[in-house]
């Protein structure tokens, strides 16, 4: 089921918010949209993207229900997870309402910095509790812990409904290790947009992009070259998205893409702190890019 449904392009979902701060649901609609309609495969919704931490819990329900609803069933979804309680996040998994997703990211544990051992007996308690499949996130850039190869295989072999991981270590030697490691049915996901069509090169089979809600035709077109095994045209396609990707990231995520959604009209670029808004230099240089890139030669 891994390779099967979450093949492609993914897109982890920002939550808009309106100039008092509270969640823009006409920007959200307008988003969830822009997003079907640009050929993604699926949505990632509560992801880091979303700043899922500092939403209540009553507005993460809020944001799932919509997204669900809004959706209609047209693209699989994602649930974001996590934390780094493990009983809270098996608390969220059992009560709350599922219905309509297809699958949970959980992401490793933050802050706490747990050992192997801790890593495995917490997604073993999250595969326990789930009643959907289990796609693990590994991003020891912002949890300050790394989910080995080795671990990981000990986890998919102990949980059979852990379906894939989406990878963001940045390590692509370890990238290479979990597809000799891992069952030919488990799916290598890339959490990074720059290293999207090298870890597809290394058995990945698509991206869960911050990117592709700025972008969705775009960089889907980049993920299916790649799914064709066409690797050095797709390099070649994603080329002159480069600089707006990294731009993306230059200030943090989202602000990077909430400044850059704002300058295309579909959402403004409020965050909530410690989140700060673009600062004006950035917003100056992705508005040159991005009209750059729009306007070149097709």
């Amino acid at each position: 089921m891994g390779k099967k449904m979450f093949s492609g392009t993914g897109v982890a979902v920002v939550t808009p918010f309106a100039g008092n701060g509270s969640v823009d649901f006409a920007a959200l609609a307008r988003l969830v949209e822009h997003i079907i309609s640009g050929g993604a495969d699926y949505i990632l919704a509560l992801g880091t993207t979303s700043e899922s931490p500092t939403l209540s819990a009553d507005e993460r329900r809020a944001v799932a229900m919509f997204i669900r609803e809004r959706n209609a069933g047209r693209l699989p979804l994602v649930i974001g997870i996590g934390g780094n309680c493990t009983r809270d996040t098996v608390e969220t998994i059992r009560t709350w309402d599922l219905k309509g997703y297809d699958a949970i990211l959980s992401v490793c544990p933050y802050y706490n910095k747990p050992n192997q051992e801790g890593l495995y007996r917490h997604f073993r308690a999250v595969s326990e509790a789930s009643p959907l499949p289990v796609i693990l996130y590994n991003i020891p850039g912002r949890t300050g812990v790394n989910l080995t190869p080795e671990t990981l295989q000990r986890i998919v072999c102990d949980c059979p409904n852990v379906i894939g991981i989406k990878e963001a270590s940045g390590n692509l030697a370890q990238m290479k290790r979990i597809h000799e490691l891992l069952p030919e049915h488990f799916a290598l996901i890339s959490g990074d947009d720059a290293l999207t069509v090298d870890i597809m090169r290394l058995g990945g089979v698509g991206v869960i992009s911050v990117l592709a809600q700025l972008y969705p035709a775009e960089m889907s077109a980049v993920v299916r070259m790649a799914a064709e095994g066409r690797f050095d045209e797709a390099d070649a396609l994603f080329a002159p998205l480069k600089e707006i990707t990294a731009e993306l990231f230059e200030e943090g995520n989202p602000t990077g893409i909430k400044t850059a959604l704002s300058l295309k009209g579909i959402c403004g670029d409020t965050v909530r702190l410690p989140l700060a808004e673009g600062s004006g230099s950035l917003r100056r240089r992705m508005s040159e890019s991005m009209a750059g890139y729009e306007k070149r030669p097709q």
